[in-house]
């Protein structure tokens, strides 16, 4: 695949730093997980190294609220990074100047402002171009000394998910040549103390390890494993056994070729951190999914004291993800003709759940759900697989049709989407849903 940059896509970065150049102040809004906080970041620093004034906000999701936040923020320059896709007709109608670096499935084209997705281009999003990617291209337009930035970007792309190739690809190629990124041989096996990371791990999340300290003791010891080992401190023929056992599990455990192969992928080690893009990626997360995106933001501009208080959110938040996920599984998914879905309305961390129960326990026929309810209007995050999509399901438009119908919005990418919508309708919605399912597999 071509690991280049479109003419057309670099004329329209150049628009974009045309633009933000023009303005001592800059708002900034993103999304709140790994990828929407790694986004601003590399946007944040970029502004800082401009001299211009900004403020960040991070939304959990872009909908009718939080869109009058972008309406009425004030600013002659916005910049919404991870975001957008879905409201470029009113972005449209607003009189300041906006750029859009999002890679959701689009919606409409825009008229005015500059908008721009690797889908415009022919580029798939969902796998070569996150809006982490679209930061760090329009970053490098600025100047070209902002492609040390490419390390975070790096976590962006693993917490979507992101495949190597395209717009990703030209990135690495970058940041390789450039001593900013080392590939590493994909491995299965944590490497700090296994005690803990076994325990704390869900990708992948292996039943009766994960959230079990019995679970992980009775592991180390089948493999022959001291409880105080290191896991980067293994020697070759422990790291094969051990590794050779957990595979063993997820395989019984029903965990699909295509999940295993991913999740003992080629990581990438970050020259400027003492960590790798998954670890970078998790510091984000843990920062975005208990509300501090601010000190996520700060994390991404290298602040070490930020970076020292988000390890300590991270780890609690491992553990309850864990813990949530561990019991999610014990109780099963609600089972329906279509669809598979739960409620997260306890946990509050549907969107990572539903990641991790589509992967390593639910039914792999059908798509996952999770609805929280904890507020007047519902979120909820769906999660499918590659096989799923090559059946016709498309997770984007089946959630923006679903919650469109009971008084919603929904979008995003056809193998992971979320949306929002009225929390009295969840009846209404799911079964909406259930059959938008069908009718896109049987139409197939």
């Amino acid at each position: 695949m071509d690991r280049s940059v479109p003419n057309k896509l670099l004329d329209d970065l150049s628009k974009a730093a045309e633009i933000v150049r023009g303005h001592g102040f800059i708002h900034v809004f993103s999304h709140y997980d790994a990828d929407g906080i790694a986004s601003a970041g590399i946007i944040a620093k970029t502004l800082l190294r401009e001299g211009k004034e900004f403020t960040a906000t991070l939304f959990t999701t872009l909908d009718d609220t939080s869109f009058d936040h972008i309406r009425n923020c004030g600013a002659e320059c916005v910049i919404i990074s991870d975001l957008g896709a879905s409201y470029i007709e009113e972005l449209d109608a607003m009189t300041c100047d906006v750029v859009v670096l999002d890679h959701h499935a689009v919606c409409a084209e825009a008229a005015r402002i500059c908008y721009i997705n690797p889908h415009l281009h022919g580029i798939d999003g969902m796998k070569f171009g996150c809006g982490s990617t679209m930061a760090c291209l329009f970053a490098i337009r600025m100047d070209h000394r902002n492609w040390d930035l490419v390390q975070i970007a790096f976590a962006g792309m693993y917490g979507d998910r992101q495949e190597m190739e395209g717009l990703n690809g030209f990135l690495l190629d970058g940041a390789v040549k450039r001593g900013f990124i080392k590939a590493e041989s994909g491995y299965v096996v944590p490497r700090g103390k296994l005690t803990d990371e076994l325990y704390l791990m869900t990708e992948p999340y292996i039943r009766g390890v994960s959230g079990s300290a019995e679970g992980v003791a009775s592991l180390l010891k089948d493999a022959g494993i001291s409880r105080d080992a290191m896991g980067s401190g293994l020697s070759d023929s422990e790291r094969r056994r051990l590794s050779s056992l957990m595979v063993l599990k997820l395989a019984e455990q029903g965990v699909a070729a295509e999940t295993m192969e991913s999740t003992s992928g080629t990581r990438y080690a970050l020259k400027d951190w003492s960590l790798d893009s998954a670890g970078l990626a998790s510091l984000f997360d843990g920062c975005g999914r208990n509300g501090q995106m601010g000190l996520g933001v700060a994390v991404a501009c290298g602040d070490v004291k930020s970076i020292e208080a988000a390890a300590e959110i991270e780890k609690e938040y491992r553990r309850e993800v864990v813990q949530s996920a561990a019991a999610l599984d014990e109780r099963g998914l609600t089972q329906m003709s279509n669809v598979q879905w739960f409620d997260g309305t306890r946990s509050g961390y549907t969107g990572v759940l539903c990641g991790i129960a589509m992967s390593y326990f639910g039914d792999q026929s059908k798509p996952t759900f999770g609805i929280n309810s904890s507020e007047e209007m519902a979120k909820v995050s769906g999660r499918a697989t590659g096989k799923l999509l090559a059946r016709g399901v498309d997770l984007s438009s089946a959630l923006r049709e679903a919650c469109s119908s009971v008084g919603g919005t929904g979008g995003g990418h056809r193998i992971a989407s979320g949306g929002s919508f009225p929390s009295g309708r969840t009846r209404d919605f799911i079964e909406k849903l259930n059959g938008i399912i069908k009718s896109q597999v049987s139409a197939r």
